[in-house]
C-alpha cells in the first residue's frame, strides 16, 4: 500500500537493527531529509558502533530535527526509536511546528534481522538485536500513544501537499483549501527592481518557508488602477503559478480570480488539471464574474451583461468539475456546451477546490453556497463578519454546512 505523506512531515523509524530502516528511507526520501543516529554516532565517535559517543550524536540529532522542523522541512529520524522519551520528544516539536507525525513500524522477523546483521560490514552483537526485536514487541501499546498522526507499515511513499495528502488518508471526496495555516499571499504587483524570475522565485520559497497557505495572483492582461499604471508588468497568471509549482514543494496555488470571460472553460480546465498534476496536486480554482469593462474594451473582449456573467460562472462551475470527472461526459448550458468533456490528465485531487469572489449577497454568496469549497470577501472586519452570517443563511436555505466553506 502507498503512503501519500504531507510536505513537510517528521517520520519517525520503529525498529531492530538489521530490520531494514536506513534502506527504506534512503528509498523513500532525499538523503538530506533523513537524520541517521548511526551517521552521527561515526561523526562523533570511532564509527557508527561507538557506543560512547551515542549520547553525543543524541544531542546533535536532537539539534538537527528541532532547526529542520522549525524551518518546514521533512525530516526522517532514522534510530531504532525504541526510546519513548525520544519518540514523545520528537512528536512534541513537530506539533509546535505545525508539522504532522508518522511512525513507520518495522515487524521484520528476528530471523531476518538477524542474518542481514552478518552481512554488515560491522556486526551488531546478536544479543543486542534479540533485545531490541524484544523491545518493539513489547513498545506498540506505547507507540500508538506517543500521540503520532498516524502509524504505517513500511511501504511505497509519494510527497504531497498536505491538503491531498490528509485526502488520500481519510479517503474525502472534496480536500478543503482552508486547512492548515491561516495566511495565503496575494502578488498583484511586479515593478521590481531586479531579475522578475529570480526574485519571484525567492518570494515564493521565502513565502512557503514561513508558512503561508497559499499564493495568488490576479487575471488581468493590464495591471489595474488601484494597484498601478496600465503599462507596469502584470504576469499571466498560470504561467507564473507553473514556474512557482516548480519551486516549491507545500504551498497551495491559485487566482484571485479569473475573469470567467477571459477563457473558455474548457482552457481553463486544463489550465488548472495540468497545474495540478505538476505541483503535486496543490491547486486552487478561484472564479469571478469579472468586473474590468475597460480592460475587455481596450482587447476587444466582449463584456457581456452582469446577468449573463452570473450564468457563465454557474456554468463554468459545472463545465469544469465534468471535465475533472470520469469519463467523457456531456454539458448542454445556454452559454456553454460539450459533446465529449473528456480531461487528462486528471486532477490530482479528487476536485480541485473552487473559490467564488465577491461579496454580493444576493447572488454571489448564494452561488458560493450552493457550488463552491471558498469564497473571497473583504472589507471591514465588521463588515466580513456581516457577510458571513448572509452566507450562514444561504447554507441553511441548501441545506449545506456552511463549515464545509
Amino acid at each position: 500500500m502507498e503512503h501519500s505523506l504531507p510536505v513537510p512531515s517528521l517520520v519517525v523509524l520503529v525498529g531492530p537493527s538489521s530490520s531494514g530502516k536506513s534502506t527504506w528511507a534512503l528509498e523513500m526520501f532525499a538523503p538530506n531529509e533523513v537524520v541517521s543516529s548511526d551517521q552521527l554516532r561515526a561523526m562523533a565517535g570511532i564509527d557508527e558502533t561507538d557506543q560512547r559517543a551515542s549520547a553525543v550524536a543524541f544531542e546533535i540529532l536532537d539539534r538537527i530535527v528541532s532547526a529542520r522542523l522549525e524551518e518546514g522541512l521533512t525530516t526522517v529520524i532514522d534510530t531504532t526509536g525504541l526510546d519513548r522519551e525520544s519518540r514523545r520528544r520528537w512528536v512534541s516539536m513537530a506539533k509546535s511546528a505545525r508539522i504532522p507525525t508518522f511512525a513507520v513500524v518495522f515487524d521484520t522477523d528476528l530471523d531476518t534481522c538477524l542474518e542481514r546483521n552478518e552481512t554488515r560490514e560491522r556486526k551488531r552483537p546478536r544479543s543486542v538485536i534479540r533485545k531490541q526485536w524484544r523491545r518493539l514487541e513489547t513498545s506498540r501499546e506505547e507507540i500508538a500513544e506517543d500521540g503520532f498522526d498516524e502509524i504505517l507499515q513500511p511501504g511505497p511513499v509519494s510527497h504531497a501537499s498536505p491538503a491531498v495528502a490528509r485526502a488520500v488518508s481519510a479517503e474525502r471526496t472534496t480536500p478543503s483549501p482552508t486547512q492548515g495555516h491561516t495566511f495565503g499571499l496575494m502578488l498583484s504587483r511586479f515593478d521590481w527592481d531586479g531579475e522578475t524570475s529570480e526574485l519571484l522565485a525567492n518570494i515564493a520559497t521565502r513565502a512557503e518557508r514561513a508558512g503561508f497557505r497559499d499564493i495568488w495572483f490576479m487575471d488581468h492582461l493590464r495591471q489595474i488602477p488601484s494597484v498601478g499604471r496600465p503599462w507596469e508588468d502584470i504576469l499571466e497568471p498560470y504561467t507564473a503559478l507553473s514556474f512557482v509549482a516548480a519551486r516549491t514543494s507545500s504551498i497551495r496555488l491559485g487566482c484571485l480570480v479569473s475573469a470567467i470571460d477571459h477563457r473558455h472553460p474548457a482552457m481553463l480546465a486544463k489550465s488548472l488539471a495540468t497545474l495540478d498534476v505538476l505541483s503535486g496536486g496543490r491547486a486552487n480554482c478561484g472564479l469571478g464574474v469579472g468586473w474590468d469593462k475597460a480592460e475587455h474594451e481596450a482587447y476587444g473582449l466582449p463584456f457581456p451583461d452582469l446577468a449573463d456573467r452570473y450564468g457563465m460562472l454557474e456554468e463554468t462551475v459545472g463545465f469544469l468539475r465534468s471535465m475533472w470527472g470520469k469519463g467523457a461526459p456531456e454539458f448542454e448550458g445556454e452559454h456553454y456546451r460539450g459533446t465529449g468533456l473528456a480531461g487528462y490528465p486528471r486532477p490530482l485531487q479528487s476536485s480541485i477546490p473552487i473559490l467564488i469572489g465577491g461579496s454580493g449577497e444576493k447572488k454571489t454568496l448564494r452561488l458560493v453556497a450552493r457550488l463552491a469549497d471558498a469564497a473571497n470577501l473583504f472589507g471591514t472586519p465588521e463588515k466580513v463578519a456581516d457577510k458571513v452570517q448572509v452566507l450562514r443563511r444561504h447554507c441553511a436555505d441548501e441545506g449545506r454546512d456552511p463549515d464545509t466553506i
